[in-house]
């Protein structure tokens, strides 16, 4: 019998949500329950393509925005190979941000339509679940170290949100919103049982193609 598959789990949300530590806590949750699990965080900057973009989002350098867009996606599909085989070696991984970012960011930039931004990511792994982490932008702007990166402000992030509730009407993705204002705890706690769910219901379920 073939061996059971790991779960693609997606964390999305504005910058300062609480993503990477909800990520990591619940790789960790998962970990001491016995089950198999990794962390993956897009964009991946140890990577060549990744590097360029880092460079980027520390206002280290310039880019058209039609080529960060494709830069961004590039570093997700560079990795599939490497989720795909743990995957099928039953590794659930938790992503730190994913297409939905790539499509909300860019699209909030004037003049870039959504489908134009979903096309270069249309196949890539499909995510079991997607959470969304969901905080009033001004409250994200007044945690630490936000606006050191480039689209840290204020304006910007509301104008993201509106995007990701956009992209949240498509019925196709399995979403779910996460009140992100509770304390760290509520929002582990919340995360890791959907999470467990997921992880039961598509053990013997074929991988998906996003978007297509």
């Amino acid at each position: 019998m073939a061996s059971k598959r790991g779960a693609l789990i997606v964390l999305e949300g504005l910058d300062r949500a609480g993503k990477t530590t909800q990520c990591q806590r619940l790789v960790q949750a998962l970990q001491q329950s016995g089950r198999p699990a990794e962390m993956i965080r897009f964009p991946d900057r140890s990577t060549a393509i990744g590097q360029v973009i880092s460079a980027y989002l520390e206002k280290k350098s310039e880019l058209e925005d039609h080529t960060v867009h494709l830069l961004f996606s590039a570093n997700r599909w560079e990795l599939v190979p490497v989720m795909k085989k743990k995957l099928e070696q039953g590794v659930t991984l938790v992503v730190d941000r994913y297409s939905f970012s790539g499509v909300a960011f860019t699209s909030a930039k004037l003049g870039l339509c959504q489908d134009w931004c979903m096309n270069p990511e249309r196949g890539l792994p499909k995510p079991d679940l997607v959470m969304f982490l969901k905080m009033n932008p001004a409250e994200a702007a007044a945690r630490g170290q936000f606006g050191t990166e480039r689209y840290e402000t204020s304006s910007f992030q509301k104008a993201v949100q509106e995007k990701f509730e956009r992209i949240m009407k498509d019925p196709s993705v399995n979403w779910k919103v996460i009140d992100a204002s509770q304390n760290i705890e509520e929002v582990h706690n919340d995360i890791k049982a959907h999470s467990l769910d997921i992880i039961e219901r598509t053990e013997n379920t074929p991988l998906g193609e996003l978007w297509k």
